[in-house]
Formats: structure tokens, C-alpha cells, sequence
């Protein structure tokens, strides 16, 4: 059985070495405006500290988003009302950035100049551990298969799709932590089963930080911890509830306060124009989505999910497959009927959902262990 580990370790090591050769020849101004956003939310931090929150316009008085507009000639970077990425919302009396200030956080924890390529080696080194990690785990030799080829896959998306956005590539480390203890949190049964569950939603919570859709992560964890409660009605499932919610929300809360500096309230947005208009089926992006790359991955996690849910004889497998179909029917409904479409927009809900079945999967390991699996954790 070793020698096929040992060749999906060469084989991971072969593809984030390629990975990070790619990534050094990086160039930060390549004609994306959204990555001026996210390098100018990075310099706001990097000047003002926590105050960095403020994206206020008139705070670009070092000229810093002017001299990124102009190295990309972009034709109107002498009028304010057009600046990259930035809009004037409803009631408040100055030009903000769209993005939430997550990923500028990220970036701003990296030398000026050189943010995009230490982030995205160290996003790729992290995603090829939990790789690894998942090799190394798996024992019958059907597994080493699954967790060797998914491993791959993991690892070569982090270049593609994922370079197509920066927020997407501390996204990804995002789905694979969480997805890691997703899988734990449903196999404990020992008393770290109330902590694994804070810290679940609080990195839920600051995944919203990076991409503002990532919100929708934590529905189908919200589905269960609900509909647990109202199930059973037990002090248990009602603190397990309690302390997902209140790790959630600490974790997006900085997205609360920016919303609440830059939108003038918490729960007022910064995102305007496709992004914010009501949902609506578009038959293009439907077709964009069933010819793209993504629709197959979705297929497939569909496809783990009701397997899963068919095999599995103890209920915290069950419960896991619930978890993971709720995800992915909001996420899918959401996506469906957003008249936008990427290469990366379903990416997360995706990476999360097969990051989680992969090693829920990997804890079962076969039919005899379906009846050790340990699901009570949330029962």
C-alpha cells in the first residue's frame, strides 16, 4: 500500500513546486481592477492600522490608487466619481471601497510590492498539507486512490481557478480547514465537541471577510444546528446552536464594522451595480455554468453526498451528508440566479463540501468501520 502514497507525495510535490514557480514570475499590476482594490484596502491598513477600515476616497491623499490606476492606464483615473472599485452608497457623503477587508488584511501582513506571490505560496503550501494530511490518513488502497487524486486536484486549483481573484486564495485554506474539522467535529465524541463546533463557525465567519458570498457556508450548519434543536429541544443541541452562532458572528464581525464605517450601518452593503440586484434564473449563465469546469466538481459532490448518506449506518455520517446537501442546495440556488457568472464563484462551496467528504470518508474507511464511526458528536 505505501509505494501508491509514496507516488501521490512525489505527485503533490511535483504540482505545488510547479505551482510556486508560476506564482514567483507574478506581476500585482495585471490589469485586474480587482486586485487594486484589495492592494488598496492593504494600504490603508498598512498606514492606519485597525483604522484602515475606512475606505474613504479622500484618504487617498498619498495618491496611492491613482498611481495603481495609472500603471494599468486605466482611462479615467483623474475622476473621482469613476475610481476602481469604489462607489458612493445610499446616505453617506463619500466614495468607498466594494470589497469586505478581508483579503486586504491578509495582503497587508506582506512587504508592499511583493503581497500577491508570498500569499498565494503560502495559500498553496497549506492546501498541499492538509493534501498530504489526507494521504497520509488514508490506510485501504481504494482511499489512497481518492485522497491522492482529490489531493492533486486541490492543489493544481490553486492556481487555477483561484488566481483569477485574490480573495479566493485565502478562501481556499478556508475550505480546507474547515472541511478538516467539519469531518472531526462529526466523528468526536469526547468533550472537544462544543469547541470544535466554535471554532467551525468562527472560521466560517471570517471566510465572509475574504468574499462576502462566502457567507452562505455556514447554511447548512445553520439548517442542522436549527433543526436539531427544534427536533429535540435538548440543553445540548441548543449550546452546540448557540456556540456556532456566536462564533459565527464574531468572526464576520468585521465585516459588520466596516459595513457600519464605509455603508453608515452594519447590515447595509458596499456592493452595488449585478451584485446587488434581486435573483433571477438567466438561461446564459445556467449554460455558462453546465459548460464550465465547475459543474462537473458539483456533480460529483452531489454524487459523494447522497452516497454517503446511503452507506452511512450511524447517524453523525448522516448528519455530516445533511450538513454537506444543505450547503450545497442554498449555494447552488443562490449561484443559479446571480446574473453573474465566473470560473471561481461556486469554487468555495465546492472545495468545502469535498474537502469535508473527503475526510469524513477517510475517518470511515470501510464497511466495518461504517459501525465505529464515531456520529454521535452532534446526535
Amino acid at each position: 500500500m505505501k509505494p501508491l502514497k509514496i507516488f501521490f507525495g512525489i505527485v503533490f510535490l511535483l504540482i505545488l513546486a510547479s505551482n510556486i514557480r508560476s506564482i514567483s514570475h507574478w506581476n500585482e499590476s495585471r490589469g485586474v481592477y480587482d486586485d487594486i482594490c484589495y492592494l488598496r484596502q492593504a494600504h490603508l491598513f498598512q498606514r492606519f492600522g485597525w483604522h484602515g477600515l475606512d475606505t474613504n476616497l479622500a484618504l487617498d491623499d498619498d495618491h496611492y490608487l491613482e498611481g495603481k490606476a495609472r500603471e494599468i492606464n486605466y482611462p479615467s483615473w483623474t475622476d473621482d466619481t469613476k475610481a476602481l472599485c469604489h462607489i458612493k452608497p445610499p446616505n453617506v457623503d463619500k466614495r468607498v471601497l466594494v470589497p469586505p477587508p478581508g483579503t486586504g488584511f491578509v495582503l497587508s501582513l506582506f512587504p508592499e510590492g511583493r503581497q500577491v506571490i508570498p500569499l498565494y505560496m503560502l495559500a498553496n503550501v497549506i492546501v498541499a498539507g492538509f493534501a498530504w494530511a489526507g494521504l497520509w490518513q488514508a490506510q485501504r488502497f481504494n482511499m489512497q486512490g481518492l485522497a491522492g487524486v482529490f489531493g492533486a486536484l486541490a492543489i493544481y486549483f490553486m492556481i487555477n481557478p483561484t488566481k483569477a481573484s485574490y480573495s479566493m486564495a485565502p478562501t481556499m485554506v478556508c475550505c480546507a480547514l474547515a472541511g478538516f474539522l467539519t469531518a472531526r467535529l462529526f466523528a468526536d465524541e469526547g468533550r472537544s465537541r462544543l469547541a470544535l463546533t466554535a471554532l467551525v463557525g468562527l472560521l466560517l465567519g471570517l471566510s465572509a471577510n475574504f468574499r462576502l458570498p462566502n457567507i452562505l457556508l455556514s447554511t447548512g450548519y445553520f439548517l442542522f444546528f436549527g433543526l436539531s434543536f427544534l427536533t429535540w429541544r435538548t440543553r445540548d443541541k441548543f449550546l452546540r446552536g448557540l456556540s456556532f452562532g456566536l462564533a459565527f458572528l464574531a468572526g464576520v464581525l468585521p465585516v459588520l464594522v466596516a459595513n457600519a464605517i464605509n455603508a453608515g450601518s452594519p447590515f447595509a452593503t458596499t456592493y452595488g451595480g449585478p451584485d446587488a440586484v434581486p435573483p433571477r434564473l438567466d438561461a446564459t449563465v445556467l449554460l455558462a455554468y453546465l459548460m464550465d469546469a465547475q459543474f462537473p466538481l458539483i456533480v460529483v459532490a452531489c454524487g459523494w453526498t447522497a452516497m454517503l448518506w446511503r452507506r452511512a449506518r450511524q447517524s453523525g455520517a448522516r448528519q455530516l451528508a445533511f450538513v454537506v446537501a444543505g450547503n450545497l442546495a442554498v449555494n447552488l440556488v443562490f449561484f443559479a440566479t446571480h446574473p453573474v457568472f465566473t470560473p471561481y464563484y461556486t469554487m468555495p462551496m465546492i472545495m468545502l463540501s469535498l474537502w469535508t467528504l473527503l475526510f469524513a470518508t477517510l475517518e470511515m474507511r470501510d464497511e466495518k468501520s461504517l459501525d465505529q464511526f464515531r456520529g454521535t458528536a452532534v446526535a
